[in-house]
């Protein structure tokens, strides 16, 4: 059973910085995908970015290119997805994902955190 644990969400002003943190209990073959989902209410869980354990594919969705950087440490398994330049849209509740394979759908992921709440105050 793999647990995973987020931290670094909070309340921050259009253009600042946070760090999100996910730290899974252990390195399994469903966290050979680590990654992260945003949601909203009233609206499906949507794809933020990903990472595959040696790094080799990172994905990121549109809106967050250039602004966000997703990075693994597998001595620690944890990723870490710097957010900067925060946007009012950025607000709602991120979710550390862990999956077998590299993917846009939150259904296919196996393994969730609890979620930390970002807040972007427009």
């Amino acid at each position: 059973q793999v647990r995973l644990v987020e931290s670094g969400g909070g309340l921050v002003q259009a253009g600042d910085s946070l760090r999100l943190s996910c730290t899974a209990s252990q390195s399994t073959d469903s966290t050979y995908v680590l990654g992260w989902f945003h949601e909203t209410p009233g609206n499906e869980r949507e794809f933020v970015a990903s990472i595959t354990r040696r790094g080799d594919y990172i994905d990121y969705t549109e809106a967050v290119k250039g602004r966000f950087t997703l990075t693994r440490d597998n001595a620690e398994n944890t990723i870490y997805l710097q957010m900067n330049n925060l946007k009012p849209e950025d607000t709602g509740v991120y979710y550390c994902a862990a999956g077998l394979g590299r993917s846009y759908n939150y259904k296919v992921y196996r393994h969730w955190g609890q979620g930390t709440q970002v807040t972007v105050a427009s």
